[in-house]
């Protein structure tokens, strides 16, 4: 498997962190040099190893928060 190469270029913020130091972000990514994008996942603390997340473009993060305005919590 290669190495996957990402930098990340802004943190936008902090949705949970746990006990393990890991926290639930969501970044500005950029993935193996390409345009950077959202992106929501965990991360330990030294952002040297991630989870599972979402990389969303601009235009779908833009969808994502006219949905959850419109949701009643």
């Amino acid at each position: 498997m290669s190495d996957i190469k990402y930098e990340i270029i802004k943190n936008i913020g902090t949705l949970s962190k746990s006990e393990s130091g890991w926290a639930k972000e969501l970044n500005l990514v950029s993935w193996n040099d390409r345009e950077p994008k959202y992106d929501l996942r965990d991360w330990s603390a030294d952002h040297s190893k991630m989870g599972k997340g979402v990389t969303l473009s601009a235009e779908e993060l833009s969808a994502l928060k006219e949905l959850l305005n419109n949701m009643h919590l």
